[in-house]
């Protein structure tokens, strides 16, 4: 049986886990880090006796709440990230936490992941944002995870990641939105608002974008799930919706859920976008700009459908309801500049016309 959090942790499992000698650990103290929803991280202080193991690890647990539990077994977010780290992260560029032990019960809800303390590296912090100068070194780690993917039949060898949860999202979304018009009526302008209601409306056409190029995307790369070292790196983490899709969909979530001033996002988003192309052919991937840029304006309402489907599934807290209220604001703003549902309108229009 997995043990479910630090409480249910022995001493012998540790040692097992982390392929240390029978009796070498002496103690085990846990505390919770992170702000993360789907699931519950600690930071583990082990101390040993005559064994040179980590002095500090950090354990990804199943979230304490049932509801969450249930919707991350619905959409395989731990049995993604676990596979992420048995199967992908060494065939990727990408700076993430080294992995200590992984393994994940037939449930798809009970799971342990022993990671690599990343620490002093600090995690950013979603509500406050970050200007361009911040978000640039995590743009080079974007096309660190996307290159080597590039167009690649990837899930040939590994077809969980091409499950599809399209089907889910298009019976859910229309009560989720309701719910979350009603739950931010007060807190969102009505444009926002709107735009939701009309995505919502529009979601198989988002679902179906042609787009450009596919690689593994990591899903939710947005700042919570970044962190920043002293020196300047950056570690990614939280892969729990790890998939194949449009590498300008992670690009566009990023800029979109960061950059707080819509105007210091509108001034400052070709650059970052330049700038991840040329990460991509440093890494020797070059990538159609003009297609590349059609991708980033539609997927910029990722941002928006992240933050309806996520705030109505997990446990509510007072900082979770306002990140989800930022997550959607600042996108949205973002998709309003770009047109991004102009796009899709004319997409469909184009399919009638055919």
């Amino acid at each position: 049986m997995i043990p479910a959090s630090p409480d249910a942790f022995s001493l012998g499992w540790l040692e097992t886990a982390l392929a240390a000698p029978t009796g070498s650990l002496q103690q085990m103290t846990a505390r919770p880090i992170g702000t993360g929803q789907m699931c519950d991280s600690f930071r583990l202080a082990l101390d040993w006796q005559g064994h040179g193991g980590p002095v500090t690890t950090v354990a990804n647990c199943p979230s304490h709440d049932g509801r969450s539990r249930a919707i991350a077994a619905a959409l395989d977010n731990y049995g993604k990230e676990v596979r992420w780290y048995r199967e992908l992260a060494r065939f990727s560029q990408v700076n993430c936490p080294r992995c200590l032990h992984a393994e994940i019960a037939e449930n798809d809800q009970d799971f342990a992941l022993l990671l690599a303390d990343c620490a002093p590296a600090e995690q950013a912090d979603q509500l406050a944002g970050a200007g361009a100068d911040r978000l640039r070194p995590a743009v080079v780690q974007l096309a660190a995870l996307h290159a080597p993917f590039w167009n690649a039949d990837v899930a040939a060898r590994h077809p969980w990641l091409a499950r599809d949860s399209s089907d889910l999202v298009e019976t859910l979304l229309p009560a989720l939105t309701h719910g979350f018009a009603e739950r931010y009526a007060t807190r969102l302008a009505p444009e926002i608002i709107a735009l939701a209601r009309a995505l919502a409306s529009d979601i198989t056409g988002f679902l179906e974008w042609p787009r450009s190029a596919s690689t593994v995307i990591h899903g939710d790369f947005r700042l919570d799930n970044l962190l920043y070292a002293p020196d300047g790196g950056v570690f990614v983490v939280d892969w729990q919706t790890v998939g194949i899709g449009c590498p300008f969909a992670d690009l566009a979530y990023l800029v979109g859920t960061s950059i707080p001033d819509p105007a210091d996002r509108a001034a400052q988003e070709i650059g970052l976008f330049d700038d991840y192309l040329a990460a991509l052919a440093a890494h020797g991937v070059v990538a159609d700009a003009d297609a590349g840029w059609r991708d980033y304006r539609v997927y910029a309402l990722s941002g928006v459908l992240m933050a309806i489907f996520a705030s109505m599934n997990v446990e509510r807290t007072d900082r979770g309801d306002e990140m989800f209220a930022v997550m959607a604001e600042r996108p949205a703003r973002q998709a309003i500049a770009l047109g991004s549902l102009a796009l899709l309108a004319d997409r469909a229009k184009a399919s009638w016309a055919s």
